[in-house]
């Protein structure tokens, strides 16, 4: 009976840890953003985005400190960012609109 309840446990531990978002993940709805492809090498192509009038996106280092800054119309739910002129290494874009705040990591080769 004690292995069952540790069992049990630990069951509902590691599903309650595994659903949990990391900060960098902020959405306000729930549909998945992905980024693609990850590695890039030109452009980084978001999908599953509200469509908003005027969003400001920015593509920040590792380190917090802002390389890139766009204002864009979202249309068909996607974006398509060019990224040919940043360096090898690893970058976080953040979308923010007044429908929807997101933040994702990507690797540029």
């Amino acid at each position: 009976m004690k292995r069952m309840v540790v069992v049990l446990f630990c069951l509902f531990t590691t599903q309650m840890f595994s659903q949990q978002k990391t900060g960098l993940e902020v959405k306000s709805n729930h549909q998945e953003v992905k980024v693609f492809p990850n590695p890039a090498t030109n452009v980084i192509n978001i999908l599953g985005l509200q469509n908003s009038d005027r969003a400001l996106i920015r593509i920040s280092d590792t380190y917090g400190n802002t390389l890139m800054n766009y204002q864009w119309e979202i249309k068909n739910n996607a974006l398509n960012i060019p990224v040919a002129n940043l360096g090898p290494g690893i970058y976080v874009i953040t979308i923010n609109s007044s429908e929807q705040k997101v933040s994702k990591k990507f690797y540029k080769q």
